[in-house]
């Protein structure tokens, strides 16, 4: 249902100093059976700073394939952090493939990581009527976050391609609307026979580029969701290496 009113645009971007952080690992648990939590400490994470759920640092590791001091790069979504202790937190969809999912599941503590950012965020507030959460095992991370810092009485509707549920976070709100997708037709069938609830809501989608692109087209394009109330990501892309891009029309403003 659409508002008869103009949609405004509430979300902020904040920019932040950009810092490089050598830090060591001190806890890493396995989760769920495909998720791998990783927590890291370090004195220069007390002025860590991560305004947004869907914030990502960029994680880098030594690259055997190329010459001395060369890297590999990705991003990742600090899943949650604490000043005070110089503690951040990483969750990893590990997957069987690429070279940090292959170190998330040999990480152990004593280990060191490299880790940059975030170099701005994309704060989108809390006090909409209704929020949509969409995505695949590599966006449950930022989603969880989510989860946690929305109000307890907040509407909130998951679309999750995923076999099964992961653990919910502790601190969610109430009452929470699931939907499980084992294909990406099937989430986005979902989608399409879905009515947007009344009201001001923002909808939130990462995932696969293909996938995504698809969802943010029938958001836009067939439900007349308003853009300024949508982000939509692409965290990764079939048969690409490190691909990370924003989908949604707001990406060049």
């Amino acid at each position: 249902m659409l508002s008869d009113q103009t949609p405004v645009r509430r979300v902020q971007r904040v920019r932040h100093e950009i810092q490089r952080r050598e830090l060591i690992v001190t806890d890493v648990q396995r989760r769920d059976g495909r998720f791998v939590v990783v927590t890291l400490r370090g004195e220069s994470l007390r002025s860590f700073v991560s305004s947004s759920f869907d914030d990502h640092v960029k994680l880098m590791l030594p690259d055997p394939d190329a010459g001395e001091g060369a890297l590999l790069m990705r991003d990742y979504t600090p899943r949650a952090f604490d000043t005070a202790r110089g503690e951040l937190v990483l969750e990893f969809a590990v997957h069987g493939s690429g070279p940090f999912s292959g170190w998330a599941e040999q990480a152990a503590p004593g280990q060191t990581l490299t880790v940059a950012g975030p170099r701005g965020s994309m704060v989108i507030p809390v006090d909409y009527d209704w929020h949509w959460l969409v995505g695949d095992d590599t966006a449950w991370p930022a989603i969880a976050r989510r989860l946690e810092e929305l109000p307890a009485d907040a509407r909130v509707s998951l679309w999750l391609l995923m076999d099964d549920l992961p653990t919910l976070p502790a601190r969610r709100p109430a009452a929470l609307d699931l939907h499980l997708a084992a294909t990406p037709e099937a989430l986005l069938q979902g989608l399409r026979g879905a009515a947007l609830p009344a009201g001001e809501g923002f909808v939130w989608c990462a995932g696969e580029a293909h996938t995504m692109a698809q969802a943010r087209e029938l958001l836009l394009r067939d439900k007349g969701h308003p853009k300024e109330a949508l982000k939509v990501a692409a965290y990764w892309k079939a048969g690409a290496v490190a691909y990370h891009a924003r989908l949604d029309e707001e990406a060049a403003a």
